[in-house]
């Protein structure tokens, strides 16, 4: 039987894991403790399972350290509620204290390896990106989907410049972004700023595009991880924002 205790045997490694770590094996252990598709926290980390051998049959954690034990597989349990992982279940199951796991648990279950993804895009604010993006690349992060991200994030911005600057549905990537910016005409150049950050503005765009947007448009891009594509829509998002402070300018 997969309860936590067999999952994660050494208690200094339960006890040294982030919330989200041990959140993995406490929905691995629920799954196998359920019974007609419903589960509760006593059965799944309550005291009989984890430190006995009551539902599960096996021996758990000693109780030594059991203030601590209970504080780690509590803060996992709030974690899977709070990311919608496990619910309620209807009527006075729910009531009562039953769970039962959502599509998303269920799905994680099935492709362990995502798991992780999932947790690096929950660790990820979706507050941070912008609204523009928001919810479809944070969606898109936590599915582990990577490139599709960074270019969603990045054709935004390429579609925000080119309807901010009143540009042509023609003009496109890195010389609508020069475009754009240029410091002699370009609709979203900033006349007050000095011709040296002018210029290195529309470096930045020109440059966000060509590295970001154009090469996930043409080929698959290799070796991408949770951690590289944060940071790519995280610069999306700012370039997006100042896009946003140019349009009054040009209004």
């Amino acid at each position: 039987m997969a309860t936590v205790p067999k999952l994660i045997p050494e208690i200094d490694a339960l006890l040294g894991l982030a919330p989200e770590e041990v959140a993995q094996a406490v929905l691995t252990s629920a799954n196998a403790l359920t019974q007609n598709g419903l589960f509760s926290a006593l059965s799944v980390i309550g005291a009989e399972t984890i430190y006995g051998r009551g539902y599960s049959g096996e021996v758990g954690y000693p109780r030594a350290r059991e203030a601590e034990i209970n504080e780690a597989l509590g803060t996992a349990w709030l974690w899977l509620e709070i990311n919608m992982l496990i619910m309620p279940a209807p009527g006075a199951n729910g009531q009562n204290g039953h769970r039962q796991l959502t599509r998303r648990g269920r799905e994680l279950l099935a492709a362990p390896e995502a798991f992780q993804s999932f947790r690096q895009a929950a660790a990820f604010p979706k507050a941070l990106l912008h609204p523009a993006i928001a919810d479809a690349v944070w969606l898109d992060l936590a599915r582990g989907d990577f490139q599709v991200a960074v270019f969603r994030a990045f054709r935004a911005v390429e579609e925000a410049v080119r309807e901010a600057g009143g540009f042509a549905p023609q003009a496109v990537g890195v010389d609508l972004m020069r475009q754009a910016f240029n410091a002699k005409n370009g609709p979203l150049a900033k006349s007050t700023d000095p011709a040296a950050e002018q210029d290195a503005l529309a470096n930045l765009f020109a440059g966000a595009i060509g590295s970001y947007k154009n090469p996930h448009s043409h080929r698959t891009v290799e070796h991408l991880d949770a951690r590289d594509a944060q940071e790519m829509v995280s610069l999306a998002s700012h370039l997006l924002r100042i896009v946003d402070s140019r349009r009054p300018a040009r209004a």
